[in-house]
C-alpha cells in the first residue's frame, strides 16, 4: 500500500520534527536554568599570606586560572614580582600582573564580608572547621553579596593566630594523616577545583539573610572595643592581646551585620561618655 506507507512516513517525519523542536526549546530552557553566574567566581579572592618562595606564587596563579579564579591577593610576599613566579605561572602571568599586593591581611580583607582560613585542624582554636565541599558552598553563597576570601598562610608556619582571627571559619583538606604536607600550589588547586565543581553544579543560591559587616568595619569596631575596654579599666592596656584575640574569635563565630556593629559601637560610646562624666564629677567634688 504505497499511499499508506508514504502517509505513515510523513507522520513519522512530522512527529520527529515536533520532537526536535521540543528538544531545542527545553535545551535552551535547561541551559538558561543551569548556567552558573560568573560574577560569583569573580567575587572570590585567593589570598596568599607571607609567601616565602616566588615560584609558589606563580604555581598558585596557574592553579587558579585553570579553575577560572582570577582575583589574587598577596600579603607581604618575600619576593614579588620575580622571574621565577612568571615562569611557574606558565600562561597565567596575567593574574600576577593584576595581583593586589597588601602590607597586611587586614588590608587584603578590608572590603570582604566573609573569609575562610586554610589550615591543618586546630584543636586550640574554637572555630567552625569546614571540609572543602562545605567551604565551597559557603564561599559561593556569600559571594552573592560581595567579595569573599580564601586565605592561605606561609609555606612553613601557616597562618598565625592573629591572622586566623580575621577569618570567620577554617577549612581543612583531609590529606593522608601519615603525610599531610601539601605544598601551597597543590592546596590552592584542590580548593579551587572544589569551588569550580560546586559553581558548575548550582544554577542559583539562596540569598544571604545577613548584611554582613566588611573586614574594615570589623577592624574599626575592634579598635573601638579595645580603646573602650581600656578606658573602662576592664582591659590591661599594657597587655591587651590575649583578651582581644578571644573577643575577635567570639565575634567572628557570631558574624555581625552592619547594623549590629553600629549598635555595639553606640553602646561603647555611651559607656565611654558615662565613664568620662563620672570621672569629671569625682574631680569636681574633690
Amino acid at each position: 500500500r504505497p499511499g499508506f506507507a508514504s502517509g505513515f512516513h510523513r507522520r513519522i517525519e512530522h512527529g520527529m520534527h515536533d520532537v526536535w523542536l521540543w528538544i531545542q526549546r527545553t535545551s535552551r530552557l535547561f541551559y538558561w536554568m543551569t548556567t552558573a553566574d560568573p560574577q560569583l567566581l569573580a567575587n572570590i579572592r585567593i589570598v596568599l599570606t607571607r609567601t616565602s618562595h616566588p615560584g609558589n606564587i606563580g604555581a598558585a596563579a596557574r592553579a587558579m586560572k585553570t579553575m577560572e579564579l582570577t582575583r589574587l591577593y598577596l600579603v607581604d610576599p618575600a619576593v614579588f614580582p620575580n622571574s621565577q613566579a612568571d615562569a611557574m605561572a606558565s600562561g597565567a602571568a596575567d593574574l600576577l600582573t593584576q595581583a593586589t599586593v597588601c602590607a597586611t591581611l587586614a588590608e587584603a580583607l578590608a572590603d570582604a564580608t566573609f573569609a575562610l582560613g586554610v589550615t591543618a585542624r586546630r584543636r586550640d582554636i574554637a572555630f567552625e572547621v569546614l571540609t572543602p565541599p562545605e567551604a565551597s558552598i559557603r564561599l559561593l553563597a556569600e559571594a552573592q553579596a560581595g567579595p569573599v576570601a580564601l586565605v592561605f598562610g606561609n609555606e612553613t608556619s601557616g597562618l598565625s593566630n592573629e591572622e586566623l582571627s580575621l577569618c570567620q571559619g577554617l577549612v581543612t583538606i583531609a590529606a593522608n594523616p601519615a603525610y599531610s604536607s601539601l605544598n601551597l600550589a597543590a592546596a590552592v588547586q584542590v580548593l579551587s577545583h572544589e569551588i569550580r565543581q560546586t559553581w558548575l553544579g548550582h544554577a542559583s543560591w539562596p540569598k544571604a539573610e545577613l548584611d554582613a559587616a566588611t573586614g574594615d568595619e570589623m577592624e574599626r569596631f575592634y579598635g573601638h572595643l579595645e580603646t573602650a575596654l581600656a578606658e573602662l579599666e576592664f582591659l590591661n592596656p599594657g597587655s591587651p592581646g590575649k583578651l582581644m584575640l578571644k573577643l575577635r574569635r567570639l565575634f567572628a563565630r557570631t558574624r555581625l551585620a552592619k547594623e549590629e556593629v553600629n549598635i555595639l559601637r553606640g553602646i561603647l560610646t555611651a559607656a565611654q561618655e558615662a565613664k568620662q562624666k563620672a570621672h569629671g564629677t569625682r574631680n569636681h567634688g574633690a
